[in-house]
C-alpha cells in the first residue's frame, strides 16, 4: 500500500486525512496530536511525529526512514516554503504546487497580473503599490470608503478588508493599507464592487481540470455576516453543483480562467498540480475575478471530500499520472452542510490562555454526523484544549434535503457544544428558503 505523507493541521487537512487513510497508509509531521488525524493514521496503521512541518532537516528525515512514497500539502504556508520542492527533490509523487506555482496565492500582485494577461475583462480596477505616495494618489480616487485594501501576502482569509464593513472612512482605510504597505512592501486598493461572492474549485494534475461542486463560505464572525473575516464559519453546498444565484455558464466561465491559468503557471515545467480555486464576484452585467487559492479551502475542503463519489487516492493517483478527468473523478448529488465551533474570543480579541472544553464526540458520530478538529488536541476523556487561537472544530454532514440536514446539525450542536464555545446558528439560512 502507498505510504502517504500529508503535512497541515487544520480541518482541512482532517478531512484530507480520513480519505487519504482509506486508500494509503498515512504518515504526518505534526506540531500537535489533531485527534482527527491521529485516528486516520492509526486507522491506517501509519506513523506520525511530532514536530514542526516547516523544519525540513527533520521531514527529509522521516520521510528516509519511513520509505514514504507520495506527498500531499494543502497548506497555504507550506506551500508557500516549498514543502512540495523538497518532497519533489527527494523523489516523491505529490500533490499539491510547487512555492512557484503556488505563488498564484501568496503574491495577489503576481495572481492581478497573470488574469489581465488572460482575462482581463474579469479583472476589478486596482492599483498595485509600491510607495506611500502612489497609496495617496490612488485613494484620490474615491471620495469615502468605497474601495478594498488587500495585503500581497498570505493571511489566512482575514487581511481582506472592505470599506464601510471592516474600516469607517478613508483615513482609516488609509491607515491600514499604509500598515499592509509597511508589513510586505506592496498592498493593492481595489474598487468595491456590488455583487455575490462565490468561490469555483478545481482539482487538477497540471493539464487537465475538474470542478468541484460550488460551496458557499460564510467568512464572518457573527450571525447577519457581521464582524469580523474569518477563515469561515460554515459552508455548504447544493446537489445540483450550483448555487441558487448561479448558472451553468458563470462556472464555465470561471472554469475557462481556471484551465487557462494552469496551462500558463505550467508553460515552462510542471509547477502546479492538486487544487486551485478562485474566489469571483458575480455583478449585474459580468463574473468579476477576486483572488486565488493553490489549496483546498478551509472549510470547503470538508464540504467537497464528503461529496466525492469517487474514492480520493484513486483520483490522486489520476492526478500523479497526469490523467485526470471528469469520468475518473465523480461527484454524488448529495447536499453538504458544516458548521465551524470557535471559542467566544475567535478573530475578535486575543485568548489570554488556551480555551479548554468538553465534548461527547459519540453524540455526535451516532447521529450521523462528522466532526472535524483542527486546533485542538484532546487532553482527558471528552476533555480537550484549544492549541492556536484559530477555529476549533467543525460539525459536517451529507444529504439529499438541506432544510433536513441544518436541523441535524444544529439540534446536536444545541445539546452538546460547551457553553464556553460559539458558533455562528445562521449557517444556510439565506438559501434554505
Amino acid at each position: 500500500m502507498t505510504k502517504c505523507l500529508l503535512l497541515g493541521n487544520g480541518g482541512r487537512e482532517a478531512v484530507i486525512a480520513e480519505y487519504i487513510s482509506k486508500g494509503y497508509t498515512l504518515y504526518s509531521v505534526m506540531p500537535y496530536e489533531n485527534p482527527s488525524i491521529v485516528e486516520a493514521i492509526n486507522n491506517s496503521n501509519g506513523k506520525y511525529i511530532i514536530g514542526s512541518p516547516f523544519d525540513k532537516e527533520l521531514v527529509t528525515k522521516f520521510i528516509k526512514e519511513e520509505g514514504i512514497e507520495l506527498c500531499i500539502v494543502s497548506s497555504d504556508n507550506l506551500l508557500q516554503d516549498g514543502l512540495i520542492d523538497l518532497a519533489k527533490s527527494l523523489g516523491l509523487k505529490v500533490f499539491g504546487p510547487t512555492s512557484q506555482g503556488a505563488k498564484l496565492e501568496w503574491s495577489k500582485t503576481y495572481a492581478l497580473d497573470v488574469v489581465k494577461k488572460l482575462k482581463p475583462e474579469m479583472i476589478i480596477k486596482n492599483f498595485c503599490i509600491e510607495k506611500e505616495e502612489e497609496l495617496v494618489q490612488a485613494l484620490k480616487n474615491y471620495e469615502n470608503d468605497e474601495f478594498v485594501v488587500k495585503p500581497e501576502g498570505l493571511t489566512g482569509g482575514k487581511g481582506v478588508k472592505v470599506g464601510g464593513i471592516h474600516f469607517k472612512g478613508k483615513e482609516e482605510g488609509f491607515n491600514y493599507a499604509k500598515t499592509c504597505l509597511e508589513e510586505s512592501g506592496r498592498v493593492i486598493i481595489q474598487d468595491k464592487v456590488e455583487g455575490s461572492e462565490f468561490t469555483v474549485m478545481a482539482l487538477t494534475d497540471g493539464k487537465n481540470i475538474v470542478v468541484t461542486p460550488i460551496t458557499f463560505d460564510y467568512p464572518y464572525r457573527y450571525e447577519n455576516d457581521k464582524g469580523p473575516g474569518t477563515g469561515g464559519m460554515g459552508c455548504l453546498s447544493f446537489g445540483n453543483g450550483l448555487l441558487p444565484f448561479l448558472e451553468k455558464k458563470d462556472i464555465d466561465e470561471c472554469a475557462d480562467l481556471i484551465s487557462k491559468t494552469i496551462q500558463y503557471v505550467n508553460r515552462d515545467s510542471l509547477e502546479f498540480t492538486g487544487v486551485i480555486y478562485g474566489g469571483f464576484f458575480k455583478c449585474k452585467d459580468s463574473i468579476k475575478f477576486i483572488e486565488f487559492n493553490a489549496r483546498f479551502g478551509d472549510p470547503e475542503a470538508i464540504n467537497v471530500l464528503n461529496s466525492l463519489e469517487t474514492p480520493f487516492t484513486e483520483v490522486v493517483e489520476h492526478i500523479v499520472n497526469g490523467d485526470l478527468s471528469d469520468k475518473n473523478c465523480k461527484f454524488s448529488n448529495n447536499c453538504s452542510f458544516l458548521v465551524y465551533v470557535v471559542s467566544k474570543e475567535y478573530a475578535v480579541s486575543k485568548a489570554k490562555e488556551p480555551c479548554v472544553f468538553t465534548l461527547d464526540k459519540n453524540k455526535i458520530t451516532d447521529a450521523g454526523l462528522k466532526i472535524y478538529f483542527a486546533n485542538s488536541k484532546k487532553i482527558g476523556e471528552n476533555l480537550y484544549t484549544s492549541v492556536s487561537t484559530s477555529r476549533l472544530f467543525a460539525i459536517a454532514t451529507v444529504g439529499k434535503n438541506m432544510d433536513e440536514l441544518k436541523k441535524k446539525v444544529y439540534d446536536v450542536m444545541d445539546e452538546v457544544i460547551d457553553k464556553n464555545l460559539d458558533y455562528r446558528k445562521d449557517i444556510g439560512n439565506m438559501y434554505i428558503h
